[in-house]
């Protein structure tokens, strides 16, 4: 099976789907922020691996926590996957950090301070 096969896409989709709901109701870890939400999910080829990527609505400290209660319930989370789906092989899961919704907010937030410069940079070269 390709990485990229209709087979694997399919699969990352159900696996994103369940992983959710296990960590929405499942895991009652204090540590993991309400405001968690998972990103992607990438299961390997032979299903030996999962790599979920997690964005957390928060500080950086409530990131760091939710990592960790993630980390440390991964055991329990592959319990659950292995219950929820029928696979042959039931992928052991890493949980990693997805910051790339922060950066796309701080990289749009850029944009709109220098766009508003240059309009007030353009407006001030007007009146003169």
């Amino acid at each position: 099976m390709r990485k990229n096969s209709i087979k694997n896409i399919r699969l990352n989709g159900e696996v994103m789907r369940e992983i959710s709901i296990i960590i929405r109701d499942e895991i009652k870890d204090p540590r993991i922020h309400p405001m968690t939400s998972v990103s992607a999910v990438e299961v390997a080829p032979d299903l030996k691996t999962c790599k979920v990527y997690i964005s957390v609505l928060g500080d950086e400290k409530a990131q760091q926590d939710t990592i960790e209660g993630l980390r440390s319930a991964a055991g329990y989370a592959r319990k659950c996957l292995a219950a929820s789906l029928n696979l042959r092989n039931t992928p052991e899961i890493r949980f990693i950090l997805d910051q790339s919704i922060e950066y796309g907010i701080r990289m749009s937030k850029r944009i709109d301070e220098v766009r508003a410069g240059d309009r007030r940079d353009d407006s001030e070269t007007e009146e003169l």
